[in-house]
């Protein structure tokens, strides 16, 4: 049997929207080994080897029974992840248990990050006359220039654009719980420990927003329209602050 679509109706604060399945827009960026692998926080790529000893070895091309991979990576600076406020507290959280449910109502925007000096920053004003009366769960920020470069960016030394600490606490404000971003961080890459937006989001100084989260290194090609989606974020099983995501949105028809 083809199934060509499948439709489902998701209820959120009253409204229902219609959402087809059978098209999905992967935001994630793959991890592979390689020094085109996106990259940040100044480490060496991933490294994705066989396992060998004495008389086994895990590849199927070099003889083995089978392939049988080791993985070395950090998931904050090789790919898409998702992190949560264990990611800035001394007390211990994990993504795993943090985030319970996968499907959320987002909006897609696109911005242009402004010039602060030295520095490209997404601002609270900008954020707020995009964004309007909406009160998505999740929001997903594509910066413009979009291209595809950002797949192997290496973004070490290079100072990327960051939100502002009074966008990040507008977020707050607004709700949003799950913040998604096609940047190495929310911060300023070199802010020394500050990391202004994240406490700003998940509310440090207050009541700390255990089930918020941020997910970075997405990718958004320029076909995909701004607008509102449905979005599935699900997350590797990592007893950690974050784990590696494969994030992906769906068309609300």
């Amino acid at each position: 049997m083809l199934i060509k679509q499948m439709k489902a109706i998701i209820t959120h604060n009253d409204t229902h929207y219609t959402t087809d399945l059978s098209n999905p827009i992967d935001i994630s960026i793959p991890l592979r080994a390689a020094k085109t692998n996106v990259n940040a926080w100044y480490l060496p790529p991933p490294v994705i080897t066989p396992l060998k000893g004495e008389n086994f070895t895990g590849s199927v091309a070099e003889g083995g029974p089978v392939n049988f991979n080791s993985i070395s990576f950090n998931p904050h600076a090789h790919g898409t992840h998702t992190e949560c406020a264990g990611h800035i507290t001394k007390e211990f959280y994990s993504i795993n248990n943090t985030l319970k449910q996968f499907f959320f109502i987002a909006e897609l925007i696109s911005i242009s990050p402004e010039k602060s000096g030295d520095d490209e920053v997404i601002t609270e004003k900008q954020l707020k006359s995009i964004l309007g009366d909406k009160t998505p769960e999740a929001l997903v920020i594509r910066t413009l220039p979009n291209t595809p470069k950002k797949l192997s960016r290496q973004y070490s030394h290079t100072n990327p654009p960051y939100l502002t600490e009074s966008a990040a606490a507008y977020l707050k404000e607004k709700e949003i719980q799950h913040l998604l971003i096609d940047l190495p961080s929310v911060d300023k890459e070199k802010d020394d420990g500050k990391l202004r937006a994240h406490n700003a989001f998940w509310n440090t100084d207050g009541e700390l927003r255990t089930k918020a989260t941020i997910t970075e290194f997405i990718y958004v090609p320029d076909s995909v329209k701004d607008g509102s989606y449905l979005l599935n974020l699900q997350i590797a099983p990592f007893e950690n602050d974050a784990a590696p995501v494969k994030p992906v949105l769906y068309l609300i028809v």
